[in-house]
């Protein structure tokens, strides 16, 4: 009984990874749509596409294990251990949007002119 119920867990696993593939492939080919791209472009547009897809899942992944090692090095549990995953995870997700917009943002005082 526990080998049907492992081998079950395991199809229903392996079933939905697929599903997120099929969903990506789908999502990246109407954005090629949308873009009126053809032949070489579109290929070239949905493999990057698939590839970003693949690349953010990771670096979440990344971001939630970095997380994670951090909480269990404050000797966090239960909902503190939470929230700080959570909080982690947002920073980890706004920083390089806060970098970039930084760097695009005028510095302070760079527009004025001279002090007299």
């Amino acid at each position: 009984m526990k080998h049907l119920l492992t081998l079950l867990a395991l199809g229903l696993s392996l079933s939905f990874g697929t599903a997120y593939a099929a969903d990506a492939a789908s999502t990246c080919a109407d954005k090629a749509a949308e873009k009126k791209l053809a032949g070489a472009a579109k290929a070239s547009f949905t493999k990057k596409c698939l590839a970003d897809a693949g690349a953010s899942d990771s670096a979440n992944a990344d971001a939630k294990a970095a997380c994670e090692k951090s909480a269990a090095d404050k000797k966090l549990a239960g909902a503190a251990k939470a929230s700080h995953v959570k909080k982690c995870m947002a920073d980890a997700a706004g920083a390089p949007a806060a970098a970039a917009s930084a760097a695009s943002a005028p510095k302070a005082g760079a527009a004025s002119g001279p002090k007299k």
